[in-house]
C-alpha cells in the first residue's frame, strides 16, 4: 500500500529523531562496562545525535521544509530535540559519577568537577555551559531578536565544543564525521540563511496602507522569482532606503497576493521594533527574499471548509481568495479587536458578495478572547468540515480545544501562527 506525502511528512522528524541517536548507540555501544559507566557513555552519544538532529531542523531550506512538514514544524521539534539533548548530556557526567561513588566519593566528585580534571573534560562542561545558554534562550520570549540570535548560535558553538571534547579524549570515530557534518549544516544556515545567499533579489515597488498598524508592501523581482504559491509565507530581510532604515534580519511575512509577473504583496502588522518601521518603508528599498514556507491549504480535498482568522491571520486566506473564485464552500470567520483594526475588511466584503461560495462572518471582538461557543458552527454543521486556522497562538489553541468539543478530529484541523524565530 503507497504511503501519502502528508503521512511521511509527519513522521519524517519523529524517526530522524529516533534513528540518528539510535544509530550513534548502535555504533559506539560500550560493551564489558559496569552498568552506570555504560548508561553515561550511551546518555552522551544519544545526546550528541539529537543535537545533530537539532542542528538540520534549524535550516532554512524550502524544499527540506515541505518534506519535513513545514519551517514552524521544524522549529518546534528543533527546540524539543535541543532540550532533550541538552537533559541527556547532563545525565552523561552524572552517569559516570555516580559510577564511581561505590568505590570513592571524591573520585565520585573529581569526574564531576572540572577544577580537578584536565582539558578535555574542561571542554565538555564548557560545550554543556554553550548549550544552557545557547538553549535559555528559548523560554525568554521578551528578548530583543538581535540578542536573541547571537546568544543562540551559542548552541551550535556548544555543539562543535562538545564533539571536540570527545576528540581530546582520543575518540576519533565516529566523531570526526559527525563534527564535519555539524560543521556543513552550521556553515550551510550561516551562509544561504544569516547571509542570505539562499535569497533571491527584489525591490519595494509600493506601500499601502492598510490600517493604523498594518502596512501592505509590494515587492517587484530583480531576477529569477521564488517558488511560492498563495497561503504560503516567505522569509525577507530589508536593506536601508534614503528615508526607512532597514533591520537587516530574515523575518517570516504572510504573502497576500502573487502577481502574474512574480511580484508579491505582504501584510506586515507593526508588532515589534522592526515592523514598526515597517509602517514608513518606502518605494526603491530593496529586500531579499527566501521561500515559499508552508501552506495552510496545501493538501485541501473537495470537502466544504470553515476558515477562522484573528486579526492579521487573516493574510493567508486573502491570498487564496486572490488567487481566484473558490472551488468549494467555504465559511470565513475573521476576527478583528475594532473595524479600524481590520486589515483587508472592505476586500473580503466585496469577494464574498461577488462569490456565492464564500460566506464571511466578520466580528469585533475587543481586546478580550470572544465567545467560541456562540461564533462557531454546531456541532452538526462541522461534519465533514475541514477546519483551517490562523492567528495568535492562543487564540489557535482556544479554538482547537472547541472545536474538538464540537467532535471535530484533530486530523480536521490545520493551522499556522508562524510564531518562532
Amino acid at each position: 500500500m503507497a504511503i501519502s506525502a502528508s503521512t511521511l511528512q509527519r513522521w519524517s522528524i519523529p524517526l530522524l529523531a529516533f534513528a540518528v541517536p539510535l544509530g550513534f548507540v548502535v555504533w559506539a555501544f560500550p560493551t564489558g562496562l559496569a552498568p552506570l559507566r555504560a548508561a553515561g557513555i550511551v546518555t552522551g552519544w544519544l545526546g550528541c545525535g539529537l543535537l545533530l538532529v537539532s542542528l538540520l531542523l534549524m535550516l532554512r531550506e524550502p524544499r527540506l521544509a515541505f518534506w519535513l512538514g513545514g519551517l514552524e514544524r521544524m522549529y518546534r521539534w528543533h527546540h524539543l530535540t535541543g532540550v532533550a539533548a541538552y537533559v541527556l548530556l547532563l545525565l552523561h557526567p552524572l552517569a559516570l559519577a555516580a559510577n564511581a561513588w561505590p568505590a570513592s566519593r571524591l573520585l565520585a566528585w573529581q569526574t564531576l568537577s572540572p577544577v580537578t580534571e584536565s582539558w578535555p573534560v574542561w571542554s565538555g562542561w564548557l560545550g554543556l555551559l554553550l548549550l544552557m545558554v545557547g538553549l535559555a534562550t528559548t523560554f525568554i520570549p521578551g528578548i530583543r531578536y538581535g540578542v536573541w540570535r547571537w546568544l543562540h548560535a551559542l548552541l551550535g558553538l556548544g555543539v562543535v565544543v562538545g564533539l571536540l571534547h570527545l576528540i581530546l579524549l582520543g575518540i576519533d570515530e565516529p566523531v570526526l564525521p559527525i563534527l564535519a557534518v555539524a560543521t556543513a549544516i552550521l556553515g550551510w544556515r550561516l551562509l544561504r540563511g544569516d547571509l542570505g545567499l539562499a535569497a533571491r533579489p527584489y525591490v519595494v515597488a509600493a506601500a499601502r496602507r492598510l490600517t493604523g498598524q498594518a502596512v501592505e508592501i509590494e515587492l517587484r523581482p530583480l531576477a529569477d522569482p521564488v517558488a511560492v504559491t498563495p497561503g504560503q509565507f516567505v522569509l525577507v530581510a530589508f536593506a536601508h532606503g534614503p528615508v526607512y532604515r532597514g533591520c537587516g534580519e530574515f523575518h517570516p511575512f504572510t504573502i497576500s497576493a502573487i502577481d502574474r509577473d512574480g511580484a508579491l504583496r505582504l501584510a506586515v502588522k507593526a508588532l515589534g521594533d522592526c515592523t514598526r518601521r515597517m509602517l514608513s518603508i518606502e518605494p526603491g528599498v530593496a529586500a531579499r527574499v527566501i521561500g515559499g514556507f508552508g501552506g495552510l491549504l496545501g493538501n485541501a480535498g473537495a470537502a466544504p471548509q470553515l476558515w477562522i482568522a484573528g486579526g492579521i491571520g487573516v493574510t493567508p486566506f486573502v491570498a487564496l481568495l486572490n488567487d481566484g473564485p473558490l472551488l468549494r464552500p467555504v465559511r470565513l470567520v475573521y476576527l478583528y479587536r475594532r473595524e479600524d483594526d481590520a486589515t483587508y475588511l472592505s476586500e473580503l466584503r466585496a469577494i464574498a458578495a461577488s462569490d456565492p461560495r464564500l460566506t464571511l462572518q466578520a466580528i469585533a471582538t475587543g481586546n478580550d478572547l470572544p465567545d467560541l461557543d456562540r461564533l462557531l458552527p454546531a456541532a452538526s454543521d462541522l461534519s465533514g468540515v475541514e477546519c483551517y486556522l490562523c492567528g495568535p497562538a492562543g487564540l489557535v489553541a482556544a479554538l482547537q480545544r472547541a472545536l474538538g468539543a464540537r467532535g471535530v478530529a484533530a486530523q480536521h484541523i490545520h493551522f499556522e501562527n508562524f510564531e518562532f524565530r
